[in-house]
């Protein structure tokens, strides 16, 4: 089953965001730092042909650090933007997002007498309305463990001569990428109801028995190493109470259980993309 999500609202929202970019200096793209690559919109680089593109790599406490340092330097040195990081352990600061940001705007967009405007930006379910509560101290943003919450903007404060524009997750129109598409369901940045949830984590047994066996053994004792998906899952299944009395498997039980050990961090820090060289 090929994964494609654009919804309405999100057909609004790119528009929207056509509109705005030529008002704001700065453009701040959130990713998931276990998946930088397949969490990035392609789309931006047009959108914000003009302005400087920051990079935040978040939930960076459930990626591997090696790989996340590795992200950085590919991504600040490919860009020549900076990149930051923010999780919960270590948040990003306010302070230090205005001063990267201070420091690409381009002097000539400032306009006298007048607050400038960085846009946050990111598909669904990569941190951005917690990485907005956090910058402003209070709830603004509704946070779940489901993408597609935030459906509108919002425009705040930051600071005395920054104002901060909140926009609502955005996808791109067509997933060309299928692997990079099944990464993202993975990381649960793509509803429920548009994927085949079974599906996915038949990828995802096979794309981690294939990076992170350890992590599988230890998590699922019952595996065996090289098992392929569908042992995968049973194990799943066996460690996690996903049988019946007569010992029939619920596989879609199973399936639910694994992506959300992934998602929650359960296997281990992950990081399910290497930095290009």
């Amino acid at each position: 089953m090929k994964i494609s999500w654009f919804p309405g609202h999100m057909h609004k929202a790119r528009k929207e965001l056509h509109r705005l970019a030529s008002s704001v200096q700065v453009c701040v793209e959130v990713l998931d730092a276990r998946a930088p690559g397949a969490t990035a919109n392609p789309e931006l680089q047009e959108i914000f042909r003009t302005q400087p593109i920051i990079r935040i790599l978040s939930k960076s406490d459930l990626a591997d650090s090696a790989a996340t340092t590795a992200w950085l330097s590919y991504l600040m040195s490919s860009s020549g933007y900076p990149c930051l990081l923010n999780s919960k352990a270590d948040p990003l600061q306010r302070q230090t997002l205005v001063d990267a940001a201070s420091k690409v705007a381009p002097s000539t967009s400032f306009d006298a007498g007048t607050a400038n405007k960085l846009v946050i930006v990111g598909i669904p379910n990569v941190g951005k309305s917690t990485l907005l509560n956090q910058l402003t101290g209070r709830n603004l943003a509704k946070t779940a463990n489901e993408p597609a919450i935030t459906r509108g903007q919002q425009r705040v404060k930051l600071t005395a001569d920054w104002f901060l524009i909140d926009t609502p997750g955005l996808m791109w129109p067509r997933l060309e990428d299928q692997q990079g598409a099944n990464l993202m369901a993975m990381l649960g940045c793509i509803r429920n109801t548009a994927i085949d949830t079974e599906a996915v984590a038949w990828f995802a047994a096979d794309y981690l028995m294939q990076r992170f066996p350890a992590a599988l053994l230890t998590r699922y004792p019952s595996l065996d190493n090289g098992a392929d998906a569908e042992a995968v899952l049973l194990a799943v299944a066996r460690t996690r109470g996903a049988l019946s009395k007569g010992g029939k498997v619920d596989w879609h039980r199973a399936a639910e259980l694994l992506l959300n050990d992934l998602r929650s961090g359960k296997l281990g820090r992950l990081s399910l993309e290497t930095a290009p060289e």
